[in-house]
């Protein structure tokens, strides 16, 4: 018999659907929750800070620059005091040499006597007279013989010591060597970083950058400009002074002998100083404007390219005047003097860690090489600031 029941209808399951759903939901939920709990990216550095950083890392590098200056010229002064020593102890080996074969053949002529005692000697000869010619010649024999002897040990002590010298001078070399090596890396390091910056800046930034630096650049020129007017009318109210003193002075001697006199007194006040100075001043000024355009290399002091104290250097070396090396041993140089002070020649020092420096050529403006990537220039002293200024002659 046919069953009456209806058939059960199947039912579709839809619980994988919704675990798949939850799913889907829970991995949306908790990249939204990565999303919103994940550090922001560092914002990118306004064009300002990137100015400030770059110029920075150029002092820095400046700084470094010095160091490396100062390390190598000990390192080359170093080299030949080790070289002079090792000469030295090659020539006095020499001569411990000689005074060892003058001993060999004392020794030599003593083996082949046969070590005869004198009294044998007297007893054994044919002719007593001649046994005692024979002993003074002897005699003068031994003399010659001691005193090989004490040269010998002269030598000996002497070149032992110098050879000491040579160690100890050799040690310090590699010291000194060690710090040209990290000096150098250092350099190159803030170099580096700051090349890294400049370029990942779009083509916009850079125009603002140049922006930035016009603007530095004119600020500085204003200020230079005002000190060039500042000492004009310093200049002329002296010159009035004196013109004034010299009529004085005319009036009181009554006449042209005083005039002549006057003329003569005056300059014997320091006018032959001021023109000795300006004589070199001269001689540095054509030197460092024959360098413009020459490009920076740090460590460099020409004559195809220049760092800040290499320039100065072989400028006032044109003058017959001998500077050292670094900017830290230039400012020590001389005689100090005020900005408002400031001649043709003088040395100009900038910030507070002495790292850079330029020669003064008046009206408030310089010749210098300024840093990597640019040539040499003339410049405002105000473009940096000011540490100090030096007269060196």
């Amino acid at each position: 018999m046919a069953s009456h029941r209806k058939p059960r209808t199947k039912v579709r399951t839809t619980t994988p659907a919704v675990g798949l759903t939850t799913a889907a939901l829970a991995s949306v939920t908790l990249l939204s929750t990565q999303s919103a709990t994940a550090a922001p990216a560092d914002p990118k550095p306004a064009v300002e800070e990137v100015q400030k950083k770059v110029d920075a890392l150029y002092r820095q590098a400046g700084a470094a620059t010095q160091e490396y200056n100062r390390a190598k010229a000990a390192s080359t002064s170093q080299q030949t005091k080790v070289d002079t020593l090792l000469s030295d102890v090659a020539k006095r080996t020499e001569k411990i040499n000689e005074a060892r074969r003058a001993l060999g053949s004392y020794a030599a002529a003593q083996y082949r006597n046969g070590g005869i005692g004198p009294a044998a000697t007297f007893f054994l000869a044919d002719n007593p007279q001649g046994y005692f010619d024979q002993s003074r010649l002897m005699d003068r024999a031994t003399e010659r013989q001691q005193r090989s002897v004490t040269e010998f040990r002269t030598q000996q002590a002497s070149a032992a010591k110098k050879r000491a010298e040579a160690v100890k001078s050799l040690e310090t070399l590699t010291e000194t060597q060690a710090t040209l090596a990290s000096s150098k890396k250092d350099v190159q390091t803030k170099l580096t970083e700051a090349r890294g910056l400049l370029s990942r800046l779009t083509a916009e930034e850079k125009a603002r950058l140049a922006e930035l630096e016009r603007k530095k650049e004119a600020e500085a020129k204003e200020k230079a400009a005002k000190l060039a007017a500042r000492q004009a009318a310093e200049a002329k109210e002296r010159a009035e002074a004196e013109e004034k003193a010299r009529e004085e002075a005319a009036k009181e001697s009554g006449g042209g002998s005083g005039t002549g006199s006057g003329t003569g007194t005056d300059p014997g006040t320091g006018s032959g100083t001021d023109s000795g100075y300006a004589a070199k001043a001269e001689k540095v000024l054509a030197f460092a404007r024959a360098q413009i355009g020459k490009p920076y290399v740090w460590g460099a002091s020409g004559p195809s390219s220049y760092d800040c104290s290499g320039l100065t250097q072989a400028a006032w070396r044109e003058a017959g005047v001998t500077l050292p090396r670094t900017t830290w041993d230039q400012v020590e140089f001389g005689t100090r003097v005020a900005t408002s002070d400031l001649k043709p020649g003088d040395l100009v020092f900038f910030y507070d860690d002495i790292s850079h420096v330029g020669i003064y050529k008046g009206d408030g403006m310089m010749i210098h090489a300024p840093k990597p990537g640019a040539n040499v220039r003339e410049e405002s002293i105000y473009y940096m600031p000011i540490y100090g200024s030096v007269r060196p002659a």
